[in-house]
């Protein structure tokens, strides 16, 4: 009888054990659709880019960088799917997976029901992905993915 309780505590353990990293594991992806141009007065920078703006501004040589549609999704098991949409286009971002590096991802960019780009990716914890998209007026459609 003992015995049988020290195995079910041993079990409860390892099972807590488990539980816990899928819970630590849990991260959100913020995504956006960006419209980057050069004006000669630029706007401030939007809070979700802030600390991409260096590098968003010596990457693409624009000077200002607009959020047109966006999307938060909190990522638990590492497959779940999201659209980012804006009045003309949409990402709809479906995770095949995640490891310690990161997530493997199906990106797929839509103008209204036009689909432009089908691509797969790996979004690092550690950096954002940012994907060029195409010409939009006088500037350019950028696709920015970052694990918070």
């Amino acid at each position: 009888m003992q015995r049988r309780s020290i195995l079910l505590l041993g079990v409860f353990v390892l099972m807590l054990g488990s539980v816990a990293p899928l819970q630590a594991a849990s991260r959100t992806v913020w995504s956006g659709l960006v419209i980057a141009n050069n004006v000669e007065k630029p706007d401030a920078i939007p809070a979700e880019l802030n600390p991409l703006e260096g590098t968003l501004k010596q990457l693409f040589g624009y000077n200002q960088f607009k959020v047109i549609g966006q999307s938060q999704k909190a990522l638990v098991s590492g497959s779940e799917d999201w659209l980012a949409s804006s009045k003309y286009f949409s990402l709809h971002v479906d995770s095949k997976g995640s490891n310690d590096a990161g997530y493997v991802l199906t990106l797929k960019l839509y103008q209204e029901k036009n689909l432009l780009l089908e691509t797969d990716a790996k979004l690092s914890k550690a950096s954002p992905l940012v994907i060029k998209g195409p010409q939009v007026g006088d500037g350019q459609l950028l696709l920015v993915l970052v694990v918070q």
